[in-house]
């Protein structure tokens, strides 16, 4: 599991003193750096290799300005060329945000998707979520 802590700006809240659920993808794009790194270690877009193609979010409880929060990152599933990731949010102890997002591994020159070298692969499987009834 990869864990990325953040603290909620002002500019990030709506209206009705919630964060905005604009701001919550992003958030969990944070969370995914260290598996970019992985795949682009220099995270040059010149050599960028993931590409989103699928992505899911629930919102299961507000988030408030004040209170730092926690995006927990897991792998799921590693395909040939592409990867699933489970995602969640917390904060104050509370599980707020749950997503999942499939990446494939992309040349951007070839304008194809690749095999996941195996080095990264070894890399991911460090990160597959274990499976248990309380997590689901």
């Amino acid at each position: 599991m990869f864990v990325t802590r953040i603290r909620p700006r002002v500019s990030e809240t709506d209206g009705v003193g919630h964060i905005n659920n604009t701001t919550i993808p992003v958030w969990l794009e944070a969370g995914r750096e260290e598996i970019f790194r992985m795949f682009t270690p220099d995270l040059s877009f010149r050599n960028w290799r993931m590409i989103i193609v699928n992505m899911k979010i629930d919102f299961l409880k507000e988030m408030v300005l004040g209170q730092e929060v926690e995006v927990r990152t897991w792998v799921k599933k590693i395909g040939r060329t592409s990867l699933q990731l489970e995602e969640e949010i917390h904060q104050g102890g509370r599980l707020c945000v749950r997503g999942e997002c499939t990446y494939v591994n992309y040349n951007l020159a070839e304008r194809k998707a690749e095999p996941i070298p195996p080095h990264i692969r070894q890399q991911l499987l460090a990160h597959v979520r274990e499976d248990t009834s309380e997590n689901k």
